[in-house]
């Protein structure tokens, strides 16, 4: 098993937000926003990165049946990048007050969800690591980005 690189302490905070949550709140935005507004999009659920790991470690040790504490186990601390943000967060106050937006699920869930979604999708992560998801990017789109 590889190492799991954690960057410095594992103590910079991020604000974390399921996916589909995201996807529906770009189509709240683009159904009921109003033009030339802007509307933040957040989770309202910031939480240190070292904690997500070591939630997404324990969530993944119970779905692939390992004994507990056997990702956790593969934490490696490694050197913060020059400058790295303590804190990201997004207050999306406006997007809940004039739209009605909120994640429709808790953190924990929407984690569980997407875990679900990968080891389900083995396919797609492994063409991915192999490179034939690059080589067919580049084919549909370089062009297009050059």
């Amino acid at each position: 098993s590889k190492k799991l690189p954690v960057y410095g302490t594992g103590e910079n905070v991020r604000d974390w937000l399921w996916v589909v949550d995201h996807c529906r709140a770009i189509d709240v935005i683009y159904h009921k926003g109003k033009n030339g507004e802007t509307y933040n999009v957040g989770g309202n659920n910031e939480w240190q990165n070292i904690e997500l790991i070591r939630v997404l470690c324990q969530q993944l040790d119970e779905k692939l049946g390992k004994p507990e504490g056997t990702s956790e186990k593969l934490i490696s601390f490694v050197t913060d990048r020059p400058g790295h943000d303590a804190r990201y967060a997004i207050d999306a106050s406006k997007l809940a007050s004039e739209l009605g937006w909120t994640p429709s699920v808790t953190f924990e869930e929407g984690l569980s969800k997407t875990i679900d979604w990968y080891l389900e999708n083995n396919d797609w992560t492994t063409n991915v690591q192999a490179g034939s998801y690059q080589d067919y990017y580049e084919n549909m789109y370089g062009h297009r980005l050059k």
